[in-house]
């Protein structure tokens, strides 16, 4: 067995929250009939939901830097930035950077607050949590975990992409990143 199979990941989500002028504004949530053909017809392609939750990509990069940290060899730091971008990955799990991290209009990658919450059994989930607070509009498709607080460096830890969050100004968007181990 290799050190990969060694940590057992067994959950990574992330869920979206928007609001707009205090109200929560619904998201679309697509099943897999929906992320093939595009459209959007609630109870046959998806359906409109108050907050949007959605399994993660542990990047290969990901997973040697929490195999390095769990031993304490490399030099992997904290992975508790949170980027948001406008693009898609077509092969999550060996990327290493968003494909359109976006660095505007609050949307910027920033530090989250990190907790350990109980899933299973005690502290078996990392919380990281982070309420962007946007000044323009922005088409937002993908987000990621990284150990750097500067865009465009670091290592990227998690990776997914979803359909899109339109996002204006004064609008906030709560993300929520949950691995469990």
């Amino acid at each position: 067995m290799n050190t990969l199979e060694n940590l057992n990941l067994r959950d990574t989500t992330t869920t979206f929250e928007l609001r707009r002028g205090g109200q929560v504004v619904p998201l679309w949530n697509p099943n897999k009939l929906g992320r093939i053909i595009g459209l959007r017809i609630p109870g046959v392609t998806g359906a409109w939901r108050d907050a949007l939750t959605i399994h993660n990509t542990i990047t290969n990069v990901g997973h040697a830097a929490a195999n390095a940290r769990i031993s304490g060899q490399g030099a992997y730091n904290p992975f508790v930035n949170i980027a948001l971008g406008t693009g898609t990955q077509a092969t999550p799990a060996t990327s290493t950077a968003l494909a359109a991290e976006i660095t505007t209009l609050g949307g910027g990658r920033a530090a989250a607050t990190a907790s350990q919450v109980t899933t299973t059994v005690t502290n078996d989930t990392t919380s990281l949590s982070k309420v962007f607070t946007f000044t323009g509009a922005l088409a937002i498709t993908e987000e990621g975990i990284f150990d750097s607080a500067s865009a465009s460096s670091g290592n990227m830890f998690a990776y997914q992409s979803f359909a899109v969050i339109n996002v204006v100004n004064a609008d906030t968007l709560t993300v929520t990143h949950k691995y469990q181990s």
